[in-house]
């Protein structure tokens, strides 16, 4: 993903969530900023952010004393000083989770700017993701705006659900794309990102290892769970929970088995049968080509993972985050 997003002319920066992240981007030559999105953890995280030339979000006033504290000529070296260090200040417009209060909001910025900070301004949009809410999205902006109003820096307010939904109303500095990078849905339905054309940078692919066939009354996997009332023919697919396929997806979840010209020339087959560890089994009853052997695709260019996840109850996120540590990167 680094060497991909490094390239392009419009990736000014990266988002992470610890240092050790961060450690691991420098060494592989990245040289512009690096954002650490939850803030430091412990005092000692101040000497390692400035070692590793981050910026930091700073969403509490333990944060903002550390800082105070770090900035004392006698612990920071000369070479290590508060201008080298980006501070992002976020605050808490009702998202409830990460972020000063507005009340106490301007206090902490004219602490850490009084003592050489370059301080951005930031906050999270709770609803952006829900396309109709947009009032939600206008009353935090609002407040957002009144805080800072008179207060000197940039601004950081968009993610992916802002940048595609809510660009007319969202005016910032910089934004925060995350969901959107990977090609899936920020609200978890794909209907909603269509227009975009987005497209897909993580493609789950295995191959069929397995084929059974059964007759009117036969059963399929644990439990049973699928019974056909016709004959069929079934794929066992290499791939299963264990992997970060969703243990919860139902029977008819699809899947994308190629055709005789490769995956291009493929179709969507149901799934059918309970998750396994290590396999899933799909009804190709009406894919006469698949065989032992063939390409199988979970979800990705042919595929939008949106549409598993939606068949599963659960959304794009949580599929992209669950792939194993096993399965083989290419």
């Amino acid at each position: 993903m680094v060497k991909a997003l490094e390239g392009l002319s419009d990736t000014d920066g990266f988002a992470l969530l610890d240092l050790q992240d961060a450690k691991v981007l420098r060494e592989n030559g990245w040289q512009g900023p690096i954002l650490i999105l939850e803030g430091l953890f412990t005092q000692d995280d101040v000497f390692e952010a400035l070692e590793l030339r981050c910026d930091c979000v700073v969403h509490e006033l333990n944060q903002v004393d550390w800082l105070e504290s770090a900035m004392d000529a006698r612990q920071v070296p000369q070479s290590a000083h508060a201008a080298s260090m980006r501070v992002f200040l976020k605050m808490n417009t009702g998202m409830n989770r990460l972020g000063l209060k507005p009340d106490i909001y301007r206090e902490a910025f004219h602490r850490l700017h009084s003592i050489g900070f370059n301080v951005a301004h930031m906050t999270h949009f709770a609803n952006a993701d829900y396309v109709d809410r947009t009032p939600t999205v206008d009353q935090q902006l609002e407040l957002f705006q009144a805080t800072i109003k008179g207060l000197p820096g940039e601004t950081s307010l968009s993610n992916s659900a802002s940048i595609l939904w809510h660009h007319n109303n969202v005016q910032c500095d910089w934004v925060r794309p995350g969901i959107m990078l990977y090609g899936a849905s920020p609200s978890g339905k794909y209907e909603d990102i269509e227009h975009a054309q987005l497209q897909a940078a993580i493609s789950l692919r295995t191959k069929i290892i397995g084929i059974q066939h059964l007759e009117a009354g036969d059963s399929i996997g644990y439990g049973s769970r699928y019974r056909t009332d016709v004959p069929i023919r079934i794929a066992v697919i290499a791939c299963g929970y264990a992997d970060g396929y969703p243990r919860h997806a139902p029977d008819g979840t699809p899947v994308w088995i190629a055709g005789k010209g490769g995956l291009a020339d493929g179709k969507i087959c149901p799934m059918a049968g309970q998750v396994s560890m290590d396999m899933i089994t799909v009804d190709v009853t009406d894919m006469p080509s698949a065989d032992i052997g063939t390409e199988v695709e979970l979800w990705g260019q042919h595929l939008p993972v949106d549409r598993v996840a939606q068949a599963s109850g659960t959304i794009g996120y949580e599929l992209l985050c669950a792939i194993a540590p096993r399965v083989k990167r290419i």
